[in-house]
């Protein structure tokens, strides 16, 4: 249920940067291994947005597949089902690709300023 305290987070942020702009979108980078589940922040956002600069803006998700670093090559891949090896036959290791969550952009109403 950590989407709750991250979507205040998020329209705080928001918030923030727009001053007393009308927010229309509000552009989201979220790793698949992060345990984020974006259904349930963006509906603590749709809630937590009404009645502010955000209440009509709408969450687009932009969703990062999870890689290992090839231990032997270096080169980052995406993870087969049960496998860890890369094309080269070497094992892989964990990074922080995948893990990701951030806001990538807002866009204002620039009529709304």
């Amino acid at each position: 249920m950590h989407e709750y305290s991250l979507a205040q987070s998020i329209l705080r942020s928001v918030t923030k940067h727009a001053g007393n702009a009308k927010v229309t979108r509000v552009d989201l980078v979220i790793g698949e291994a992060s345990g984020v589940l974006s259904e349930s922040l963006c509906m603590y956002f749709d809630i937590f947005a009404e009645n502010t600069i955000c209440s009509d803006a709408i969450i687009k998700i932009e969703t990062t597949k999870p890689k290992l670093r090839c231990k032997a090559c270096g080169i980052f891949f995406v993870r087969k089902p049960f496998c860890f090896k890369c094309t080269c036959g070497s094992e892989g290791e964990p990074t922080e690709i995948g893990r990701e969550f951030y806001i990538k952009s807002i866009t204002i109403d620039e009529n709304e300023i």
